[in-house]
This record gives structure tokens, C-alpha cells and sequence, in this order.
């Protein structure tokens, strides 16, 4: 080979090494409707009334990302939580239909507080053919199975030379710990005939309020694709707030991810563009954390639907303005990690079995020591023999120098903050409600403190959980980005 000819293979070799060396990178999005019909029960209270009201559709919000090698999806379900066994089949069903692997789908709920349940029995099932049935499904799960596979594959339909960016905003006037530590001599009794050290939204201006139990994070973080020529086709933020919900009674909605939905595509300009602009809204670290200025006396009384539109605008105002100064890439190197992990799950002891007993012998109306102590009585016997071991997925995913974390809880806001320290990507955030439903995931530190979301038959793993999970989270995204420099090395 002449020295001309080694000169320009030379040449192309860098060439290919710097932009990856795996072609054209696209994308591609859609949404699948997921409404339910009326008269079927509203989850998210303590009460499951059925539905009188559609107030917004529901959906399956789909992006398909694809870097020449590798693809990636995500798919945000307007959901209060999606059993892993749905979202399992879900994956199947992908897989037959477009060879793209399970480890390379994430799929979450947003945790809507005004949908229907979308939940397994813990029977494992095999089937993902339409009008086949479906092992511990019911029929809502066999229907969100099918629309989020063919969102998916609409998705890939609608792939083409894309480029990408992402960003990230801060909202911090809607984010407050909604657990609190309370003055001495403050009661604080929890369904189990204890006392707790935190409680759960203790009273708006309550004077008890010794101080918050936990920390706040208002990062939003934003990944935003377009088209070769400027034209948007999908965003997607990620912000650490609970749901923001219509406020008006048993109806159907998207809550607040789906009103940002609608509004970052009208300020972006992307109103009736073909194929459609998907925005989407995933649920970060947002277990401990709500709305409430609950130091604050209440102010003002809101109108049905009036405050999940003003949270939406506001988030959406701020990822649009960041927005503005993002830089956006023609080609990033795609990656993905899965791992399987079994957790202890959390048992009665012999005393709660005995309490719960004794609370569900006395008379409905008897005086209670605690207003939910029958619902938790009831919880702790069903939990007598339930599985010692609960199985969840991990899974990490990375575009180019941002990294996603997802996780099957309802995540404590310190364990994304760990995560995003910790992390050796320059940007970082973790999706709950991710590949699963399985309650929620305190610190080890918060567990200590008690408060609702510690309860048992609330929590359903072991206090080292966490621990856990950030340790495996984070040595997925150490071998990514030794994978990263190995590839770019020449």
C-alpha cells in the first residue's frame, strides 16, 4: 500500500473513531392512547372510586433513539405504576416485533394519581399474542401491553437522520420534602400502636413543625431531538416532584406530566408537525416530595385542574428557556446495562401478626389509635406469606455524556442525589416507577425516622435496599464509561 493510500485510510480511521464510526444517527417518537373506559376504579387514594370523567387522555409515550449499533427506547406510561409482569411482556412483545432487546427498554410509569390499576397477580406471563390470554393479567394490563409495543414499533416507523441535545433547567418553587420531624411532645402515632419520628404532610402551617426530614432536588434535566433540518420530534424532562392532580374528583387524567406534555410542544412550535411531536414528562426521585410549602399557611384554594396546569407551565417555561442554549450533537454513542437484583423482602414479625388480629377483632367503629391501623392490620396479615425475596431490574441507559438510571420504586430524593454525585457522567438522573412497581425505596437513614412511607406493607424491601441499588446503578455506569473510552480509543 502506497503512502497516499495509508494517509487518507489513516484519515478516514480517525474520522470514523471521532464520530463513533457507526453511521447516521436517528430517531424517531410516537404516542399510543391508553385511556381507559369509564366506571373502572381511580387508584392513587385511599379509596378506589370508578371513574365518572375523562378530564385528558392517557397514553404511552414512545422515543426510539439509534446510533447506527445500537437502539434504545423509552416509554413514558401515564400510569400510577405498572406491574413488572406487564411491563416484562410488554418487553417480549417488542422484542418478537423489532429484535430490539428488553435491556434496551426502559419503560415507566408517571405516577399519575388519576388512572386505573395496570398490575399482575405474581403469576409470570407467557403470552404476547393479542387474543391469547394472559397468566396473571387483566384485561387493561393485556391492552397496555399491545399499545405500548405498537407505539413503539410506530416509533421506529417514524425514525430519520435526527440530532440530539440535552440540558438542564431548575424549578425550585414546587418541590418541598413533604416529611417532617415534629416538636417534642407532638404526637406522632403510627397504625402499628408506635410513634414515629417523621410524619407525612403533617398540616400546612402546622406550629409542630420541627424542621424537614430530607432534602429537595429542583433539577430538571432534558433530552430534546430534531430532525436533520431544525423540525422537533420529542422531549424528554425528567423533574423530582409527586403528582400534581386534577383536584376534582374521580376522573381520568395524565395529571400534570401530561398538561407539560402538551405545553413544551406549544412552545416549541411543534403543534400538528407529521409525524407528531411527542413530549414527555418522567417521574425522577420524588418518593419524599410534593407541592405543599407545608411551613407556609395556605394562601389561596385552587379550581379543578388549576393547579397541575400552573406546575406544568412553570416546568415547561424553564426547560424552554434552557432549552434555547442547548447544543445539539449529530451523532453520540448509545449504551445500556441491565442487571437483575433480589432483595430481602420485608416480613411481619409475630408481634404485628398479633396486633393486626386484635385490631380486626374490635368494631368498625371502635375508637382507633391510628385512622389507617385496619388497612395496615389487614396488609401485615397478607404479607404472612407472601414471598421472602423480591426480584427488581436495574437498568442503565447512556446518550453520549448523559446517563439514566431506572428504578422500580418510589424513590427517596437522596438516592438521586447520590446518584447524580456519584456518577462519572457529566449529566445524570434517575426515572422511578422504571420497569416496575414495587412501592417505595427510603434511605436506610429514613427507614430510622418512620413515617408512612416506611410502613410495612407500604415498603416492601429490606432497609439496606437502597444501598443496594445505588451500588449496582453505579457500577453499570462505570463499566459504560469504560466502555466509552475503550471505543473511542483509535
Amino acid at each position: 500500500m502506497n503512502r497516499a493510500l495509508l494517509t487518507i485510510v489513516s484519515m478516514l480511521t480517525v474520522a470514523c473513531a471521532a464520530s463513533g464510526g457507526t453511521g447516521v444517527f436517528k430517531a424517531g417518537a410516537a404516542a399510543s392512547n391508553i385511556t381507559p373506559p369509564l366506571d373502572e376504579p381511580v387508584v392513587g387514594g385511599w379509596n378506589s372510586p370508578p371513574a365518572t370523567h375523562i378530564h385528558d387522555e392517557l397514553y404511552a409515550r414512545c422515543l426510539v433513539l439509534d446510533d447506527g449499533a445500537t437502539r434504545l427506547v423509552l416509554v413514558m406510561v401515564d400510569s400510577l405504576g405498572v406491574s413488572r409482569e406487564v411491563l416484562d411482556a410488554a418487553k417480549r412483545l417488542i422484542h418478537d416485533k423489532t429484535g430490539i432487546p428488553a435491556a434496551n427498554v426502559l419503560i415507566a410509569a408517571t405516577h399519575t394519581h388519576s388512572s386505573i390499576p395496570a398490575r399482575g397477580s405474581g403469576a409470570a406471563p407467557t403470552a404476547t399474542v393479542p387474543g391469547e390470554p394472559q397468566p396473571g393479567i387483566g384485561n387493561y394490563g393485556g391492552f397496555l401491553i399491545r399499545r405500548i409495543a405498537d407505539g413503539v414499533r410506530r416509533a421506529l416507523n417514524n425514525l430519520e437522520p435526527a440530532r440530539i441535545g440535552w440540558g438542564r433547567a431548575e424549578e425550585p418553587t414546587q418541590v418541598f420534602n413533604r416529611r417532617y420531624l415534629m416538636k417534642p411532645g407532638t404526637p406522632t402515632p403510627n397504625p402499628f400502636g408506635g410513634v414515629d419520628q417523621a410524619v407525612m404532610n403533617p398540616g400546612q402551617g402546622n406550629p409542630n413543625i420541627l424542621k424537614a426530614a430530607g432534602p429537595i432536588d429542583p433539577e430538571i434535566v432534558f433530552l430534546s431531538v430534531q430532525s436533520r433540518d431544525g423540525r422537533p420530534i420529542a422531549l424528554l424532562a425528567n423533574y423530582s416532584l409527586h403528582y400534581v392532580g386534577p383536584g376534582a374528583g374521580a376522573v381520568i387524567s395524565a395529571d400534570y406530566f401530561g398538561v407539560f406534555a402538551d405545553r413544551i410542544q406549544e412552545m416549541l412550535a411543534a403543534d400538528r408537525l407529521s409525524p407528531p411531536f411527542v413530549g414527555m414528562l418522567s417521574n425522577g426521585t420524588s418518593g419524599d416530595i410534593n407541592n405543599i410549602p407545608w411551613l407556609e399557611k395556605p394562601q389561596q384554594r385552587y379550581k379543578p385542574y388549576e393547579k397541575m396546569q400552573q406546575v406544568a407551565n412553570l416546568v415547561a417555561q424553564a426547560v424552554h428557556e434552557a432549552h434555547k442554549e442547548i447544543t445539539f450533537h449529530d451523532w453520540v454513542q448509545l449504551d445500556a446495562r441491565q442487571t437483575d437484583l433480589t432483595l430481602a423482602a420485608r416480613k411481619p414479625t409475630a408481634e404485628q401478626l398479633t396486633w393486626a388480629r386484635e385490631v380486626l377483632k374490635k368494631p368498625e367503629d371502635a375508637p382507633k389509635y391510628h385512622t389507617h391501623e385496619r388497612t395496615y392490620a389487614n396488609r401485615v396479615l397478607g404479607l404472612k406469606d407472601s414471598s421472602d425475596t423480591v426480584g427488581v431490574i436495574l437498568q442503565t441507559l447512556r446518550v453520549g455524556d448523559l446517563a439514566v438510571c431506572a428504578i422500580p420504586f418510589e424513590v427517596f430524593v437522596e438516592i438521586g442525589l447520590e446518584l447524580k454525585a456519584k456518577s462519572p457522567f457529566a449529566q445524570t438522573f434517575t426515572i422511578s416507577h422504571a420497569n416496575g412497581s414495587n412501592g417505595y425505596l427510603p434511605t436506610a437513614g429514613q427507614h430510622a425516622l418512620g413515617g408512612y412511607e416506611t410502613w410495612l406493607g407500604t415498603s416492601r424491601v429490606e432497609f439496606e435496599a437502597a444501598d443496594k441499588i445505588v451500588a449496582n446503578l453505579l457500577a453499570m455506569h462505570n463499566e459504560m464509561r469504560a466502555g466509552k473510552e475503550q471505543a473511542a480509543r483509535p
